[in-house]
């Protein structure tokens, strides 16, 4: 093997140390018949939050449907959400992965990040194409044209309130692209999943199962639902055949145990990422708030049931798998933390019209 031989453009190179395979088989680049010559390099910047992150990974199959062997460099705050198979190099944003990214080359440079530090990385990535966001004069900049439209919705309520574009066209816009239903992309731990699967098929006792996610984070409380709503709730589910699970992270686990007493139903417990999303994976219907869950059972492609308030329901996009349900009354607290009325909004949303959701979701065949 002689150092003019070594295939620098092959996708398993990997900087200093054997390729994989070379260590499973013992070949080298002359004689290897797994070398795949790398196509373009594309970065992607999407730093957070988890669920803008889930909804970002339907781009990756787009890019690899029009360039042949891309390879993918994802910078993110959460990369145990990401799909390590999916994507060549994920860095978790830290000093050593931005001397390296700025120090490399691209020939596309993608960043959906509108905060300062993201728009100031795309301007100084070197990148053939760079589209999303950048930095210039002190401001945000559209690095690409089809980006203008998506930093005048966030700037202006009204031009908000009016787009009828999901995020997911929106996103594919910038990038020159139209979306065609392409699906999420998530880490699915399938030892976890097969775990819980069992788990909630041994406790249901074949009933449909049902679970409640009760948080929502503390970002926007105007999405947060009433103890004794969701209690209700659980308690009809099971008087309606369901198997109902409250279900949460850390911030719930106190309530969600509490609730699980007073409606006498099944509450797992909170667990790491990576195990939640295996046990979201072993349920039937989600119903949550505008939260990570709902990107989550998204991902999953789970039947789901959305209570939307402050947000533009048209910015979802549930695959034809779920139903949005908004309070009759209406919401003027568009993207608020507080609500001008003396009962949030959230709460005329009844346990009766989610309960008819779940109903109605369990009647449809979902292809």
């Amino acid at each position: 093997m002689k150092y003019e031989d070594i295939k620098f453009d092959c996708r398993h190179f990997r900087t200093g140390i054997p390729c994989i395979p070379n260590k499973k088989f013992g070949v080298e680049c002359t004689n290897c018949s797994s070398y795949e010559k790398t196509g373009k390099r594309i970065l992607i910047i999407k730093l957070g939050a988890l669920g803008d992150v889930i909804r970002t990974t339907p781009l990756l199959e787009k890019f690899r449907s029009e360039y042949e062997n891309p390879h993918f460099t994802w910078l993110t705050l959460s990369p145990a959400i990401l799909p390590k198979e999916e994507i060549d190099i994920i860095y978790k944003w830290d000093a050593t992965a931005l001397f390296v990214i700025e120090n490399s080359e691209y020939d596309i440079a993608l960043n959906l990040d509108k905060e300062i530090e993201a728009c100031l990385l795309l301007k100084k990535v070197n990148a053939k194409e760079k589209l999303g966001y950048s930095w210039e004069n002190g401001h945000i900049i559209a690095a690409s044209p089809r980006a203008e439209h998506k930093i005048l919705t966030g700037l202006f309520d009204r031009v908000s309130q009016e787009n009828t574009k999901s995020y997911l066209e929106e996103s594919f816009e910038i990038c020159n692209f139209t979306f065609n239903k392409e699906e999420y992309k998530l880490n699915l731990n399938h030892e976890y999943s097969a775990k819980w699967k069992a788990k909630f098929a041994d406790k249901s006792n074949g009933k449909t199962v049902v679970a409640l996610n009760t948080g929502c984070g503390p970002r926007w409380n105007t999405r947060l639902w009433s103890n004794e709503a969701w209690i209700e709730l659980a308690i009809k589910l099971t008087n309606e055949g369901f198997y109902p699970v409250f279900v949460g992270g850390e911030l719930e686990h106190e309530k969600n145990e509490r609730m699980s007493q007073e409606a006498n139903v099944f509450y797992p417990g909170h667990f790491s990422l990576e195990e939640f999303i295996g046990l979201v994976s072993g349920v039937d219907i989600v119903v949550t708030q505008v939260s990570m869950m709902m990107h989550i059972a998204t991902g999953l492609k789970k039947k789901m049931v959305l209570c939307n308030t402050i947000f533009n329901k048209h910015e979802f996009e549930l695959y034809g798998r779920g139903v949005i349900i908004e309070p009759e009354t209406g919401c003027e607290c568009y993207f608020g933390n507080t609500c001008s009325r003396e009962q949030a909004c959230m709460h005329d949303i009844t346990p009766t019209q989610l309960v008819a959701a779940v109903h109605h979701l369990e009647s449809i065949e979902i292809h």
